[in-house]
C-alpha cells in the first residue's frame, strides 16, 4: 500500500503515508480520498444489504400514509405517484420510478453480486456490480423523497386527515441502513481484494484506470481490469457542454410553464415553480416554500453557472483558484439529487389527491422540461472530468 499513485481527481502522482488502522489519506493538492482508513469488512456490508433488501419489499409494497379526503380513504405507497402519472406523463413517471425505487434496489443488488463475484472471481459480474455502485449512488433519492413525502403531507393537511403508514417506517429504516452501507462502501477496497495493487508494481506511472483506480504504464486496456485505458475521459468537454447547453434551454420552460394544475371545486389553479413558491409563502408555509425554492430554482441555476464557469476557465486554461474550482465541482455533484424534490412532491400528490373528486391534481407541462433539466445536469457533472481542471497546471509549471 506504499506505492505511489496517480490521484483519481487531478492526476497528482502521490506517495501518501498510510496508517494501517483508521487512517485515510487525501490528496494533497486537490484533496481527493486516496485510500479509506481501516479494515475493510465486507460482512458487515453483506449483513446491511441483507437487511436493506428485507425491507425493500415492504417499504415498496405497504402504505406510506392514508389521508381521509371526502369520506374517502387513500393510501399512497412509494410507486403510487408514478403509476397515476405513467398514461400521460411516462417519462416523469420513469424518473420518479428510478430514482426512488430501480436505483436503491440496483444498489443493493450490486453490493450483493460483487461479494458473490469477488468469492467465484466472476470478473464481468465483478466489474458491472462496483460500475453501479461507482454510478448509482447519486441517483439514490430516498432522503430526498422522505422530504418530499412531509411536504406533500403539509400540503394536504388542511384538507384531509393523515395516517402514517407501516411503509414509512420501512422506508426511513431503509434509508438509515442504506445511509450507513454507503459510507462503507469502497471501491477501491473491492478490487485491491481482487487483486492487489502491489501485484501491479510498475516502474512507469503513466495513468491511471477510470474503472478499478490502478496506476500503470500508458497500455490499450488495463492490467487488472481488461478496461480500455484513457488518459483523459474521451470528449469529457464536447458531452459536459452538450448537456449543459441543452439543460439551459430547457430551464426556461421548465420555469415559465405550468408545473402543476390544481382542481379546487371547479376552480382551476396553474402553478409554475415560481408561483408555487409564492403561494405556499401566502398560505404561512415559508419554510417548505424556501425549501423548494432552493431545490427548484437555485439548485438547477446554480449547477448550470458553476459547471459554466468551469468549463470556461478549462477554455481559457484559467491557471488560478484550480482548487475553488474543484470545491465548486463537487459541490454541483452532492446537490445534484435535490433538484428532483419538486417532481417527488408533484407524484405524491398525484397520489393522494385522488382524481374525479372535488379535489384533483395534476402535473404541468413544465413538469416534463423539469424533469429534463434535473436529468441533464446530473449527467453534466457526471461526464465532467475533474483532472482537466488541473492539467495546464502541470504544463505551466515545467
Amino acid at each position: 500500500m506504499s506505492k505511489a499513485r496517480r490521484c483519481p481527481g487531478c492526476d497528482l502522482l502521490v506517495l501518501p503515508e498510510i496508517a494501517t488502522q483508521g487512517h485515510s489519506a487525501y490528496c494533497p493538492r486537490c484533496h481527493t480520498r486516496l485510500y479509506r482508513g481501516g479494515i475493510a469488512r465486507f460482512n458487515a456490508e453483506l449483513a446491511l444489504a441483507l437487511a436493506c433488501l428485507i425491507l425493500y419489499i415492504p417499504m415498496v409494497s405497504l402504505p406510506l400514509v392514508t389521508i381521509r379526503l371526502i369520506g374517502q380513504m387513500i393510501p399512497a405507497t412509494l410507486t403510487s405517484g408514478t403509476v397515476a402519472l405513467a398514461p400521460t406523463f411516462p417519462a416523469v413517471a420513469i424518473l420518479i420510478l428510478f430514482c426512488s425505487a430501480i436505483a436503491p434496489l440496483l444498489l443493493i443488488c450490486a453490493v450483493l453480486s460483487a461479494q458473490l463475484s469477488l468469492r467465484f472471481r466472476k470478473l464481468r459480474l465483478f466489474k458491472l456490480s462496483l460500475w453501479i455502485l461507482s454510478h448509482l449512488k447519486q441517483w439514490t433519492m430516498l432522503e430526498v423523497f422522505l422530504i418530499s413525502l412531509a411536504i406533500s403531507c403539509f400540503k394536504v393537511q388542511e384538507v384531509a386527515d393523515i395516517y402514517v403508514g407501516v411503509g414509512l417506517y420501512c422506508l426511513i429504516s431503509m434509508q438509515i441502513l442504506l445511509s450507513v452501507l454507503l459510507t462503507k462502501i469502497s471501491v477501491r477496497r473491492y478490487w485491491d481484494a481482487w487483486q492487489p495493487e502491489n501485484e501491479h508494481i510498475s516502474d512507469k506511472l503513466d495513468t491511471v484506470c477510470h474503472s478499478c483506480h490502478l496506476t500503470q504504464e500508458a497500455l490499450p486496456h488495463c492490467r487488472r481490469c481488461g478496461s480500455q485505458l484513457h488518459h483523459r475521459i474521451p470528449k469529457s468537454l464536447q458531452k459536459t457542454w452538450a448537456y449543459l447547453i441543452t439543460a439551459s434551454i430547457f430551464i426556461l420552460p421548465a420555469n415559465l410553464y405550468p408545473i402543476s394544475i390544481f382542481m379546487n371545486n371547479g376552480k382551476r389553479i396553474e402553478d409554475t415553480i415560481f408561483s408555487g413558491v409564492a403561494g405556499l409563502v401566502k398560505t404561512g408555509m415559508t419554510s417548505i416554500a424556501i425549501i423548494i425554492f432552493v431545490a427548484s430554482i437555485v439548485v438547477p441555476v446554480a449547477k448550470i453557472i458553476g459547471l459554466a464557469y468551469i468549463l470556461l476557465c478549462i477554455q481559457f486554461k484559467q491557471r488560478s483558484q484550480r482548487l475553488q474550482r474543484m470545491r465548486i465541482f463537487r459541490i454541483v455533484h452532492w446537490i445534484g439529487k435535490w433538484s428532483v424534490m419538486d417532481l417527488f412532491v408533484i407524484a405524491i400528490m398525484v397520489a393522494l389527491i385522488d382524481r374525479g373528486q372535488l379535489l384533483d391534481f395534476t402535473p404541468g407541462p413544465g413538469a416534463i422540461a423539469f424533469g429534463v433539466v434535473v436529468i441533464l445536469t446530473m449527467l453534466a457533472a457526471e461526464s465532467l472530468d475533474s483532472r482537466l481542471i488541473w492539467d495546464k497546471y502541470e504544463q505551466r509549471t515545467k
